[in-house]
């Protein structure tokens, strides 16, 4: 679809080649002390939360919080913030948060396909051999899809173990949920309006975007729906 040409140009100017070589899985939504029954519920929390994620939310009343993940836990214990998003059911897990949060929320707006990228010097890239190239991005390649299969095996398992232990799985309310929405396009149109590349790269992907909705709606996601429907009956 275009969107490592899209990657490698941004980073270009910064002297440097990057090529997705990781990926988590869509992320869950967070971790709360507190229920989240509507937007106004969100007004006034400290939640760790970084990035685009973290200035959409701000749009909402949140007041995001830059924490180290070894500080979520400490801080989350002494109220210091109310709420905190990590990764997802594996590594929260690891990291201990539903022995201080309650309730834990879904989906991800924030990060639904995140990727990790190796990022190699521009000059020391060029002087390499074309068939080196080659190896590093055929190898960062099958990572990327090596990492997103071992989240999809490892995530099921931590969330019935936390679920087990007392965590509360609970969905964003849709009110919530399109309030986020609306706040996201709300600030993409104000950073396109700073930023010409921004906009020029939010509209690419935007457009690719609604292609594969219109094609994962047809396909993959009815049927998943009807097994997952179908398979909670039996």
């Amino acid at each position: 679809g275009g969107g490592r040409d899209q990657l490698r140009e941004v980073f270009r100017d910064q002297g440097v080649v990057a090529i997705p070589a990781g990926c988590t899985g869509a992320q869950m939504g967070g971790w709360l002390k507190k229920e989240i029954k509507t937007p106004e519920d969100l007004r006034g929390l400290k939640f760790r939360i970084a990035g685009l994620g973290g200035s959409v939310m701000a749009k909402l009343g949140v007041i995001p919080q830059q924490i180290a993940p070894s500080d979520i836990y400490p801080a989350l214990e002494r109220g210091v913030i109310d709420g905190a998003e990590y990764i997802g059911p594996y590594d929260d897990e690891k990291l201990g948060f539903g022995q201080v949060a309650k309730y834990y929320y879904y989906p991800g707006f924030q990060e639904i396909a995140p990727s990790s990228d190796l990022l190699i010097n521009q000059r020391a890239w060029d002087g390499l051999p074309k068939s080196y190239q080659s190896m590093l991005e055929v190898a960062s390649a099958e990572a990327w899809a090596a990492t997103a299969a071992k989240y999809d095996v490892v995530n099921p398992p931590a969330l019935r173990r936390l679920v087990a232990g007392g965590t509360q799985l609970r969905p964003y309310p849709r009110e919530v949920m399109t309030a986020l929405y609306r706040a996201s396009q709300e600030l993409y149109a104000e950073l396109g309006a700073q930023n010409a590349r921004f906009k020029r790269i939010h509209e690419h992907w935007d457009k690719f975007r609604l292609e594969q909705v219109q094609w994962f709606r047809v396909a993959e996601d009815s049927a998943a729906n009807f097994v997952a429907v179908t398979t909670s009956q039996r």
